[in-house]
């Protein structure tokens, strides 16, 4: 009798909850990584970093279990297809995992545990890939809170609220991490093997370099003082790494709380918006806020291409989007700012946006992702009021002052190759409340 771990968002061996689990359960463990198949055939640009990224990750998984003597099972397909077949090759008790939020994993993970229920196999999720889940940060009548800053203060309390001695001090107990390395005696003994190719799986490699995991405390010591400014190295740029698991959020929240409060802050933010779509699912789809379901888009495709390729005339939301379509990242003070011109000076749908960067962001995550689109449109939880828009000339004299992020990613500013802007600020700024007020005032 075997027991299966299944990687899916969290691919490290080191620290890991539901692999924790899976070698402490008495059975020899198999790892298993499902190329999805679903999700895979969903995504329209066949050299996706983030695929590649995958590949490469799994890759090194593979090499690691197998100087174990074990090694990584690596298959293409939707995956209740895959355990069919997994469960006529070998002797399974129990699969492990860790958890996922968004819609589409919960009713994957539901198929897969009615198909093992209906073969007399259990099927275990742990926490991993969040500090705090479901209902551990609620208010005191155990709804969830909505609102950022009451949230980010019950979640200090509630790590605080559990301090055990550890190596360096008293650390919180959620923050202890799962020393899975005692026990990787307990991975099964299989012989090595090889798994689809890129190609096999419908993908090339793609060049985009992926951010390193390796941070220096200096940058994240100074990040409350340099974060802002997307001229200047001042964010930790880990955010591919806490979307796939390549390194620990317990790690770096220990860290960030020795560090900088702000950076921690940032952590708390992403299980904001992950407690958001868990709780409110209907926010993958549709504002938070239902009455914002009758602002009129004006989704004029001309401007949204403009938008997309960077060439709005305003320098600061062009040098965003050059720099998220060359490299994968944007600056998140840039991404607030070209989600307001999209959302509010252009009135095109905050989805259309979201979409966008879904496609793009090496750091993509559904959560965290809609959670700042809507924050930006005026539509979500916790959001900036409509009438709040960002002014992208005062934004770019306030972030960007000596124009050296701009004259990186928008070289041909200040000639006349670069365009006019298309349109402009103060008209822009009067027509969208207008259009938010017309559209509030028919959902009363």
């Amino acid at each position: 009798m075997h027991s299966l771990f299944w990687f899916r968002r969290d691919l490290r061996l080191k620290d890991n909850a539901g692999l924790y689990h899976a070698l402490n359960s008495g059975n020899p463990v198999i790892p298993l990584f499902i190329f999805d198949c679903k999700i895979l055939d969903h995504l329209p640009d066949r050299n996706d970093a983030r695929v590649t990224y995958i590949f490469d990750s799994i890759g090194e998984l593979r090499n690691q279990l197998e100087a174990l003597g074990s090694t990584l099972l690596i298959e293409y397909g939707d995956p209740v297809e895959v355990f069919k077949t997994l469960l006529t090759k070998y002797q399974i008790g129990c699969v492990f995992t860790n958890r996922d939020y968004e819609p589409s994993a919960v009713q994957r993970d539901a198929q897969v545990a009615s198909l093992l229920e209906d073969n007399g196999i259990s099927f275990q999720d742990f926490k991993d890939h969040v500090i705090f889940d479901g209902d551990e940060v609620v208010k005191a009548d155990g709804t969830p809170y909505t609102v950022f800053t009451p949230y980010s203060r019950k979640w200090k309390k509630r790590l605080e609220s559990d301090l055990r001695e550890g190596g360096e001090g008293p650390l919180s107990y959620f923050l202890k991490g799962y020393p899975t390395e005692k026990y990787w005696s307990s991975f099964a003994q299989l012989q090595p093997s090889s798994g689809p190719t890129l190609e096999d799986i419908g993908f090339v490699r793609s060049e985009i370099q992926i951010p390193t995991r390796e941070v220096s405390q200096k940058l994240i010591r100074e990040y409350k003082d340099n974060r802002n400014f997307p001229a200047i190295r001042g964010t930790s740029r880990l955010g591919i790494h806490f979307r796939f698991g390549t390194i620990s959020i317990r790690e770096k929240a220990v860290k960030a709380q020795k560090l900088s409060i702000t950076y921690l802050n940032e952590l708390i933010w992403r299980d904001f918006y992950s407690q958001i779509l868990s709780h409110f699912p209907h926010v993958a789809e549709h504002p938070f806020r239902s009455k914002y379901e009758h602002v009129q888009w004006r989704n004029n495709e001309v401007e949204f291409r403009r938008w997309c390729g960077g060439t709005t005339g305003y320098p600061i939301v062009d040098a965003g989007m050059r720099e998220l379509n060359a490299t994968g990242f944007m600056h998140n003070r840039v991404r607030m700012i070209t989600a307001s011109f999209l959302t509010k000076h252009l009135l095109i749908d905050w989805r259309w946006g979201e979409a966008y960067f879904a496609r793009k962001l090496l750091d993509f995550d559904l959560a965290s992702n809609n959670g700042g689109w809507q924050w930006a449109a005026g539509t979500g939880t916790d959001a900036a009021p409509y009438f709040r828009i960002f002014n992208p000339y005062s934004q770019q004299r306030k972030f960007d002052k000596e124009m050296k992020y701009v004259q990186k990613w928008v070289p041909e500013y200040g000639t006349s190759a670069y365009p006019e802007p298309i349109v402009e600020h103060s008209f822009a700024r009067q027509r969208c409340l207008e259009t938010y007020k017309l559209g509030l005032a028919r959902a009363d």
